[in-house]
């Protein structure tokens, strides 16, 4: 019991506790690694160029903004008695994800390559959404930075196994070069064991974990139920002028494309701001109405009405998963053109690049691991969350920088320990700043917001960076860990702005 307010709290939970409500991201993040190391390669083995990358890798982040604010919001809603409130999400997640990876090595051609991963990328989110939402849900706000951070180290250790599958496998025997082209043996098996790793991983989070029902949560002083009055008042007392800036701007970008003759991915991007303007304008209509609070009403009405703390966190994630997917989009054709001496996929040469990359995002989600319990829980209790947060990614901008430095590959692994601390930081801190300062009645729908500061930068640089690379810099990716490195400086300086619980 608080021994200031009387009320009772939620029981403290040892190591085992938080073992059990995040092992399951160890699952998630092997398919989430597999499918951020290998997914170039397999496009080009299926004959995607260079060029291509982009608007295919646009399907995952794309994916992520549709389904996260809504399974936010379901799961917000959802109680099925001794099943719980977010782990008939984890279950349903981890079945189709695995079955997404089962498929992708048995992809005939570039079309069913893209449209699974697709699949893939929206059954991951289906069971990472509410994980996020989980923690805050199972653990006090005392508890918060330790939880986040543990979740952090089973992502850091899920994507070490993820990212050295084809590398181990190839030292094994699996052939990495397959006849006359193609998806290799290597991925075709890590692909297959990361979609068994994956379920079992999940399915033991949702068989140790028991989720405390509503009247528990009351109990503890946490409403689990809103009823949208609030939201829908707030909703109809705007007005339709921002609806209109949010149609300009999408049309503004659609104008450039045609004028400026620009990639033709970057009309996503004025798509999605036409498109969410005209929705913001109908929840605001059907709230001046009077109707009840509907998902669509809730899910604008709390985009733009979220706390000052998470707006300040939204510019710093921009910046932050702009690097990282500039990141994972561009390493393999860096590694390979600048450190192997060739641009061939059907190279080995290539494919030996592709697995050197594996290595290298290991050694960083191995960091990362590390980090998360070693560093961050010591140093956010005596600096504050925020300006650890800055500390580490400060750290990332400069293992970005070093690409430009070294000359040997091996060398590579010295700058994969500054990413790996920044992207230690990333999974754990600002999560742990917003689940402190958020109702838990909207827990899951704040957190699948906030993956909207996620979701735009990677399709951002999904549909511009093509055109940028190509009129100033064609044929040189090298020049893309610039950029990633820039801008995850200037998320270093937007974290100093966020002002703490």
């Amino acid at each position: 019991m608080d021994q200031v307010t009387g009320r009772l709290e939620k029981p403290r939970q040892g190591w085992t506790g938080l073992w059990n409500i995040s092992f399951g991201f160890f699952g998630i993040q092997i398919g989430f690694a597999l499918q951020n190391a290998n997914m170039s390669r397999i496009f080009q083995s299926l004959g995607a160029s260079i060029d291509d990358l982009p608007w295919l890798w646009a399907a995952a982040p794309l994916t992520g903004l549709l389904v996260q604010p809504i399974i936010g919001f379901m799961s917000d809603r959802t109680w099925l008695g001794r099943f719980g409130r977010r782990r008939p999400y984890f279950v349903a997640g981890a079945v189709l994800a695995a079955l997404s990876l089962l498929l992708m090595p048995l992809a005939p051609m570039l079309l069913a390559a893209a449209v699974l991963l697709w699949m893939l990328d929206a059954s991951l989110n289906i069971s990472m959404e509410p994980f996020r939402a989980f923690v805050g849900d199972q653990l006090r706000r005392d508890q918060h930075t330790t939880g986040y951070a543990v979740q952090t180290a089973f992502i850091g250790a899920g994507a070490v196994v993820g990212s050295l599958f084809p590398y181990l496998l190839e030292h094994w025997g699996v052939a990495n070069v397959a006849p006359g082209g193609g998806i290799p043996d290597t991925v075709k098996w890590s692909f297959w064991a990361g979609g068994v790793a994956l379920f079992l991983a999940v399915m033991w989070t949702v068989l140790t974990t028991r989720e405390y029902s509503p009247e528990e949560m009351r109990g503890f002083g946490e409403e689990v139920e809103g009823d949208g009055s609030q939201t829908v008042r707030a909703l109809a007392a705007r007005t339709y002028g921002g609806s209109l800036l949010w149609v300009g701007a999408g049309a503004l970008v659609v104008l450039a494309v045609v004028e400026l003759a620009l990639e033709k991915e970057v009309y996503l991007l004025g798509g999605l701001l036409i498109t969410y303007g005209l929705l913001s304008a109908i929840a605001i209509a059907l709230a001046k109405q009077g109707r009840p609070a509907t998902m669509l009403g809730s899910l604008v009405g709390d985009f733009s009405g979220m706390p000052p703390v998470m707006k300040q966190l939204a510019l710093v994630q921009f910046f932050s998963w702009s690097a990282l997917f500039i990141m994972w989009i561009n390493t393999t054709p860096v590694i390979a053109q600048y450190f192997f001496a060739t641009t061939d996929a059907d190279s080995a040469a290539y494919q030996e690049a592709g697995n050197w990359v594996g290595v290298l995002f290991a050694v960083y989600n191995g960091v990362a691991a590390i980090a998360a319990l070693a560093i961050l829980p010591a140093l956010a209790k005596r600096i504050g969350k925020a300006r650890t947060h800055a500390i580490c990614l400060i750290a990332g901008a400069l293992g970005y920088a070093s690409f430009f430095v070294f000359r040997d590959p091996q060398h590579l692994l010295i700058a994969e320990v500054g990413v790996g601390i920044a992207w230690a930081s990333i999974l754990a801190m600002p999560y742990a700043i917003l689940a402190s300062a958020l109702p838990q009645a909207k827990l899951g729908t704040y957190m699948g917001l906030f993956n909207i500061f996620i979701v735009v930068p990677q399709l951002l640089v999904a549909t511009v960076m093509g055109s940028i690379m190509k009129a100033f810099f064609p044929g040189e990716p090298i020049w893309t860990m610039a950029f990633a490195a820039g801008v995850m400086a200037l998320a270093a300086m937007a974290t100093l702005r966020v002002k703490e619980a």
